[in-house]
């Protein structure tokens, strides 16, 4: 499934050939490492897919971290992906005290992936430099780039000076690649079934692993292992309540856990078919069949369906007042201002959300656009900044005002 979609054309160097000599020197490597990445593998590939993205970028947990969900590097990176924390926030992996959306694997996944979107579309299309701006900034990189061209020089990553880190990371993923597309008889590839050996539930509420253990049949451990973003026992009040379980769909999808708790049922009218069903209670045909173990898409009137649909329960919370440092106090919204930002050239999604202090996932749903959408001079970025509180000295407000007034200067340019 991987390795026939594997796409860059890899041309071996001097450089690469050193990496390809350290894998040959660790046959067993890309087995031992898949040990661990076996659960989220499959997920993270329909995620690549479904983008359209390189399946290259399914080999990077594998150099980044090998693979370790809860890695944490000397610079503070953390998961799989090795996200900084201003990177994971800017993207949509949130952190708190209850869990870390860097050390959950699709949820590092999915910021991870819009991270190497926007340095795709901020390198002009060049995933070598992307992929090398992921590792070391693109800041380092752009300047590499500029020094070349300065010097009437290749700016293709090989002719770039980069950090040693960097010069070898790429390497490093580029021999991976090279070794399962030209299938190397000393190199052993795992072999992956092409299904998802587990499957993600969402809860809807607030669940503690040791019920949940104990209503699905799995190990409180096992769940933990599969699902390190969760520092606690309980999910977060707030969320997100969403959780790896060790089997297949069809497997949860015909548990009686499953049937108790997310379930309802339907009886067939006339004129119904799947497709309708499926459409009006926002579920997927796939799922309707499985839950209701059909082997094809024939109904009859009066048939009893069951359909998926979460059923708020008590029954998955045990109650903790006796721990005191469980209970959080609840966060009020902060009172915003709608602010401008008139888009000036060179203007990035990252720099205005760094200039702003906002996340890159805020602007994209303030302004109804997406990681790869251009920015035109001219135009302007709707922000919604903390409207700054009253005090009793006018005078601080005012100076407040003014400073902010500095930064976000309504303009009345078109909108995007």
């Amino acid at each position: 499934m991987i390795v026939n979609q594997l796409s860059f054309d890899v041309v071996p160097t001097s450089r690469l050939h050193k990496r390809i000599d350290w894998y040959l020197a660790q046959p067993t490597y890309l087995a031992q490492v898949n040990k661990r990445a076996a659960p989220y593998l499959y997920h993270i590939v329909k995620r690549v897919e479904q983008r359209g993205l390189p399946m290259e970028l399914v080999l990077l947990p594998f150099v980044e971290s090998d693979f370790r969900p809860t890695a944490v590097s000397q610079q503070k990176a953390v998961g799989v992906w090795q996200l900084v924390e201003a990177t994971a926030y800017h993207f949509g992996a949130i952190s708190d005290p209850w869990y870390d959306g860097r050390k959950d694997v699709l949820s590092a996944t999915d910021a991870a992936l819009d991270y190497l979107s926007y340095l795709y579309k901020r390198f002009n299309g060049n995933w070598l430099h992307a992929i090398a701006a992921y590792n070391t900034g693109e800041g380092r990189v752009k300047k590499a780039i500029d020094r070349n061209r300065a010097k009437g020089i290749s700016t293709h990553f090989w002719h770039l000076k980069l950090p040693k880190e960097t010069s070898e990371y790429v390497p490093k993923l580029l021999a991976l690649s090279y070794l399962l597309q030209k299938k190397h008889p000393k190199f052993t590839r795992p072999h992956l079934p092409n299904y998802a050996l587990s499957t993600a539930l969402d809860v809807g509420q607030q669940f503690d692993f040791g019920v949940l253990s104990s209503l699905v049949n799995v190990p409180k451990q096992t769940i933990h292992h599969l699902n390190p973003g969760f520092l606690r026992h309980q999910s977060s009040p707030q969320g997100p309540h969403k959780v790896l379980l060790p089997m297949t769909e069809k497997k949860l999808l015909q548990s009686q856990f499953f049937k108790r708790h997310f379930s309802q049922t339907y009886t067939v009218k006339k004129g119904d078919t799947l497709y309708s069903i499926a459409k009006r209670f926002n579920t997927k045909v796939k799922t309707i069949t499985l839950l209701n173990n059909k082997t094809s898409s024939l109904l009859h009137i009066g048939e009893v369906l069951s359909l998926n649909k979460v059923t708020q329960s008590n029954s998955l919370l045990i109650d903790y007042e006796i721990s005191p440092y469980l209970i959080e106090k609840k966060q009020t919204k902060p009172v915003t201002i709608e602010y401008f930002h008139q888009i000036k050239p060179g203007d990035s999604l990252w720099e205005v959300s760094q200039l702003y202090k906002v996340s890159v996932k805020d602007l994209m749903i303030w302004n109804e656009i997406s990681a790869h959408s251009m920015l035109k001079p001219g135009n302007t970025l709707i922000l919604h900044l903390p409207k700054p509180q009253l005090v009793s000295e006018p005078v601080n407000t005012k100076q407040y005002l003014s400073e902010l007034e500095v930064l976000v200067k309504p303009e009345s340019g078109p909108r995007l």
